[in-house]
């Protein structure tokens, strides 16, 4: 097994770290189908940060949940700054991917990153017809 897959399968053991260029992100997610108790892979979702003098959302990045419904590289290797973010999964494709009829096309999380030195973890957790968000650790 090479090194970095044992380093993945570590960090994986360990929690919630997600790796970025070998620096700890401290913005993560983790999308979990807790309907059938398995990561959900295959969201796409997209981060975007609140521009309040053009009173506008700007894209930061575009991203889709792997293997463990982690997405790792949220940041694309630019540090965390203050202000609100938003993350969108589009759960309606992912839904319909699993040939499942669900409720909700998308889930937006919006949330304020006051101290960018912490870390920052905001799971999903989904169902056909509903979904559980929370500042995780």
């Amino acid at each position: 097994m090479s090194r970095h897959r044992l380093r993945l399968i570590q960090q994986h053991l360990q929690g919630t770290q997600e790796m970025h260029g070998g620096s700890e992100s401290l913005l993560t997610t983790h999308v979990l189908n807790s309907a059938q108790g398995v990561p959900a892979k295959g969201v796409t979702l997209t981060l975007s940060k609140f521009d309040a003098s053009h009173a506008k959302w700007l894209q930061m990045s575009r991203s889709v949940t792997n293997e463990d419904g982690r997405c790792p590289g949220l940041l694309r290797g630019e540090p965390l700054t203050a202000g609100t973010f938003q993350l969108r999964f589009d759960t309606g494709d992912y839904w319909k991917n699993m040939q499942q009829e669900s409720f909700y096309p998308y889930v937006e999380i919006v949330f304020t990153v006051t101290d960018p030195k912490q870390k920052h973890h905001v799971p999903l957790l989904l169902s056909p017809f509903s979904y559980t968000t929370y500042r995780g650790s």
